[in-house]
């Protein structure tokens, strides 16, 4: 499996507990160590470094060198000494030397101590990781895998082959359980017969991949230039309406962009500020502590170029040579770089390298099963409908609860999953006036037996008639005296707050492989354009010319939504 139910919480409970450490860190300018839990695995280790630019880490499946003491000490007073405020160490519980000797935080503190004269401190979260609200993704990730189990049971008739029901490729599969054992044993096996390669080969390719751009934006600086390496000028913009997560992107695109070599560039305030030439070059330190802030540091807006608009950004991207374009965005980030590329012909300043990198919380653009943002989004829908819940309960009350989405019913589906709503309005469906009566039985029957609660998620796009004030209206007359009902518009809350440790971590993998993309095109003299995203659980490449193609010309969403294959379960657990 990809994932194991928990894995994701006790990533958010690591996650916050080290956002809290930064502030202490930084004030005081000291060096925590910060040991988290894992055993023999370095995921959680590896993944929390990745989301909150830790200085160092030692995991159990990639010991440090020999000298790694002193290399540890020299990396932290290089950070020191470019202007780093606080420094962090992450160490696995798990982690060893080469030799097999554990690392433990003491040692770490110790040497820390001994080589730089400065105030270390240990933090072991212990099982605080473990405890905690599930978060959005593993209530979501229980109930499918739930269901699956169950289905398999009542299909298997006699097969008695004991299985392990698990998620790859944001798909529920069965492996026989044995296979699964083995393969996770023969890690440890290789660990203790020191063939830490061959670990890091059976931990798959996302965590070869997380350890490699891990090691270079922990850097204190970019790596010198190769003699004779060409320096290419990529530029980053956002497009669309803000996304937990787009910090995160630019972060990682100035740093490995500055490691290759690269000049980079940030468009400040979306396709208008790259219409008026607001542009900043930037430096690896430019963009220190943006990761674990939400918003958008260089700002962002929904503005698609005119005509006109295009031949000013033409002369803008030829003023300050931009090889290559990164639009990290939503919906009219999209559009914007359509229009960009359908000109190319017509300004030859155009014709670069462009890809598109799904970063918006509505989940409603082409090209990929999962937008980067709407991971934190549900789990602020989910946080605030617990608080709802208590509430309800206390009263016989129906809330409905309205979210965010526009024309795509994502944010609704998956939080109603993650939550128990009894009903789920989505625009893809519509409400009618037959199945609003069927729902105001089937709550009139419920509160009848006992029901204490009822939750309606409705999508802000459902209906332009059956509002949520309606729907509300209408339950409260028709509750009558079994049960009242009240309205949550959660609103804009829901672009806010800090980016998730999943947002944090893919944001920071597209943004990698969106410069290796660029890369590869200019080094090779190519000119292709394309939109980067998740399909079938592995990031894929869409041809940008496609766009007009994927989407839906009546409303604001693509054409394929798998996600929509849940719905099915959602009926299942409302009933």
């Amino acid at each position: 499996t990809d994932m194991t139910i928990g894995a994701d919480p006790a990533l958010h409970r690591i996650v916050e507990a080290m956002d809290a450490l930064r502030s202490t860190a930084s004030s005081h300018q000291r060096t925590f160590v910060v040991e988290v839990m894992g055993r023999q695995c370095g995921y959680l280790a590896l993944m929390a470094s990745l989301a909150t630019a830790a200085n160092w880490l030692l995991i159990p499946e990639q010991p440090p060198d020999e000298d790694w003491a002193m290399q540890m000490c020299r990396d932290i007073k290089a950070g020191r000494d470019i202007g780093r405020r606080q420094s962090v160490v992450l160490v696995a519980e798990g982690a060893h030397d080469t030799h097999g000797n554990p690392i433990t935080a003491d040692h770490i503190r110790s040497m820390l101590e001994q080589e730089l004269g400065e105030d270390t401190r240990i933090t072991i979260l212990g099982h605080v990781q473990r405890g905690g609200a599930p978060s959005a993704f593993d209530r979501y990730l229980a109930t499918l895998l739930g269901h699956a189990a169950v289905e398999r049971l009542l299909t298997d008739g006699v097969d008695t082959t004991p299985q392990l029901i698990g998620l790859r490729g944001n798909r529920v599969v069965t492996t026989p359980l044995m296979d699964c054992v083995a393969q996770t044993q023969a890690v440890a096996e290789r660990i203790k017969s020191k063939d830490f390669d061959g670990a890091m080969l059976l931990r798959g390719g996302s965590f070869r991949q997380s350890y490699k751009i891990l090691q270079t934006i922990q850097q204190a600086a970019a790596r010198p230039t190769p003699a004779g390496r060409r320096r290419f000028r990529l530029a980053i913009v956002h497009g669309g309406g803000p996304s937990p997560g787009m910090n995160n992107a630019v972060r990682a695109f100035v740093r490995l962009g500055l490691d290759r070599g690269y000049t980079v560039l940030a468009i400040q305030n979306g396709f208008r500020g790259l219409r008026d030439g607001d542009i900043q070059e930037m430096g690896w330190m430019d963009v220190s502590g943006w990761v674990s802030d939400g918003g958008a540091e260089i700002g962002t807006n929904r503005y698609v170029p005119s005509a006109d608009a295009i031949a000013q950004i033409a002369e803008q991207v030829a003023a300050h040579r931009i090889d290559g374009l990164v639009m990290a965005g939503g919906w009219a980030g999209y559009q914007a770089a359509h229009e960009l590329h359908r000109h190319r012909m017509r300004y030859g300043a155009l014709d670069i390298p462009i890809v598109c990198m799904p970063m918006t919380i509505n989940n409603d653009v082409p090209g990929t099963e999962l937008s980067i943002g709407s991971d934190t989004a549900l789990n602020s829908i989910v946080a605030d409908v617990d608080k709802i819940r208590q509430s309800a309960v206390a009263t016989r009350r129906v809330f409905v609860v309205e979210v965010m989405g526009r024309d795509c019913g994502y944010l609704a589906l998956l939080s109603g999953l993650s939550s128990g709503a009894e009903r789920i309005y989505l625009p893809e469906e519509g409400i009618t006036l037959d199945s609003l009566t069927a729902d105001i039985h089937t709550l009139a029957e419920g509160f009848r037996s006992g029901k204490r609660l009822g939750l309606i998620i409705r999508s802000e796009r459902a209906d332009a008639v059956y509002t949520t004030g309606f729907l509300t209206s209408l339950f409260e007359k028709e509750g009558g005296d079994l049960f009242d009902a009240r309205q949550a518009i959660l609103g804009h809350i829901q672009e806010g707050g800090d980016p998730s440790p999943f947002d944090r971590i893919h944001a920071t993998s597209l943004t990698a492989r969106c410069i290796e993309f660029l890369s590869e095109q200019l080094e090779s003299g190519g000119r292709a354009s394309a939109m980067l995203g998740f399909q079938s659980g592995r990031m894929q490449f869409t041809d940008l010319t496609s766009y007009p193609t994927l989407i839906d010309p009546h409303a604001q969403r693509p054409l394929e939504q798998r996600w929509m294959d849940r719905r099915g379960l959602a009926e299942i657990m409302r009933g």
